[in-house]
């Protein structure tokens, strides 16, 4: 039993009303925070592969005003107007800056006016009716999820913004080495996916069972220091290692080792945030692209897990420790902006799965070999562009979430996705290797 289930079986649809109304106000604070800035850091486009901030303060009040008060609700479109402005779908990132969008006051008046009244629709929505946006409040989670998700956008806008001062930093337990840096898994069925988890995405369903020959997964993420082995060794230069796409991409754009790090000397630096640190050797790589990930695994005499191996590793529960919520419990992950980083390699031995693979959850979103599919039996709900429409041999999935995002916008099934050639997110990755 997840905690949701365990808010709504034990203290009737009011108390689960509750929890969603704090939800919604910790989701707004977090976007509020992140866009405490003057209106020329807010309104200029920091890289063309993100928009501008304030663009994702206006569309995610857009977004809930779309789906919590006209199609629950019942209410009247605030501003239909600028809809078109705030559709994820009309333009490109690139090109939103040059559209007439809210100004940072406006946007903010705009998402405080569609709030007040998503907490009017919650007070009167009854949870227990069957439809599928009101059941278990799934439309609120639909709308928690989408913010939160926003807001790791945000914070991979400002980090590429590489203005300092503006994102907070925290404390984080220290690592531990591994005694056996590699688990196996053994063969066998499992399920995968979920039919049950009230707020899951419907890419996550519906749950079936696969059969896996055994494998062995590393314990823990790749660590900077251990990448930094490929980069020394010549990994960037040698052809060897990548695949033609991947080798050609690297080639064109010059990339020699991860975003955001320069060497002076014999060190490595990384920008992070508009800090200039040197390389933390103990920590997971972040700011590869799956291409990267890739070149590193067939280096290193592996390859990457497939996105079955890597939640069969989770043991088959919402969480890679058990059922409780993360929210509630930080010494089982760095979840939720804990701290603005990865945790050092094996800093939460509490949060190991049933097989002792650690860190599977948080710290940083970890590349899979897998091509983002629908499952077998796949339906869509309760619109075709949040997964549908990427599905195919484009996108890489990834799993796990970073430390950016919050504990509600992930568990073992939640399956994210982006290009291959993808950096500015936070992502890094395991490596995986067959039974010999």
């Amino acid at each position: 039993m997840t905690d949701l289930d365990a808010v709504l079986g034990n203290a009737g649809p009011t108390g689960l009303k509750e929890r969603i109304a704090a939800e919604l106000a910790a989701v707004r604070e977090r976007s509020l925070a992140y866009t405490d800035a003057d209106d020329d850091m807010l309104v200029r486009q920091h890289s063309s592969l993100m928009s501008p901030l304030v663009w994702d303060l206006a569309h995610v009040g857009n977004y809930e005003e779309l789906w919590v008060l006209r199609e629950v609700g019942g209410i009247e479109p605030l501003r239909p107007e600028i809809d078109h402005l705030y559709d994820a779908f009309r333009y490109p990132r690139k090109d939103r800056p040059t559209l007439p969008l809210l100004g940072p006051a406006e946007a903010r008046k705009y998402i405080s006016g569609v709030r007040g009244r998503v907490l009017d629709v919650l007070d009167r929505v009854d949870l227990t009716d069957p439809d599928p946006l009101r059941s278990r409040g799934y439309v609120f989670g639909l709308v928690l999820q989408h913010e939160h998700q926003h807001d790791e956008t945000m914070l991979a806008t400002l980090q590429l913004s590489r203005r300092p001062g503006l994102v907070r930093d925290g404390e984080l337990p220290p690592g531990r080495p591994a005694a056996e840096p590699e688990v196996h898994i053994p063969a066998g069925v499992f399920r995968m996916g979920t039919d049950t988890t009230p707020w899951a995405y419907d890419n996550e369903r519906p749950a079936h069972r696969i059969y896996l020959p055994g494998y062995w997964i590393d314990r823990h993420p790749v660590t900077n220091g251990a990448y930094l082995e490929f980069v020394e060794d010549g990994g960037y230069r040698d052809p060897r290692w990548w695949l033609p796409q991947g080798w050609e991409w690297a080639e064109r754009n010059g990339v020699e080792a991860p975003l955001f790090w320069t060497r002076d000397g014999d060190t490595w630096w990384r920008v992070r945030f508009g800090r200039e640190e040197p390389v933390p050797p103990d920590e997971p790589v972040q700011h590869v692209s799956w291409f990267e990930a890739d070149a590193y695994a067939r280096w290193a005499g592996k390859r990457l897990p497939t996105e079955a191996e890597w939640e069969k590793a989770c043991g088959g529960r919402t969480y890679p420790w058990g059922e409780a919520d993360p929210g509630h419990l930080g010494r089982w992950a760095n979840l939720g902006h804990r701290a603005a980083r990865p945790a050092p390699a094996g800093a939460f031995p509490d949060g190991a799965s049933p097989y002792g693979v650690e860190q599977l959850i948080g710290d940083v979103w970890e590349w899979t070999d897998s091509w983002f599919q629908p499952y077998p039996g796949y339906r869509c709900f309760p619109y075709e562009e949040y997964s549908k429409v990427f599905f195919g041999e484009t996108y890489r999935v990834l799993r796990g979430g970073s430390w950016a995002t919050h504990p509600s916008a992930v568990r073992t099934t939640f399956r994210n996705w982006d290009y291959p050639i993808r950096r500015q997110i936070f992502a890094g990755f395991r490596c995986a290797r067959s039974e010999e």
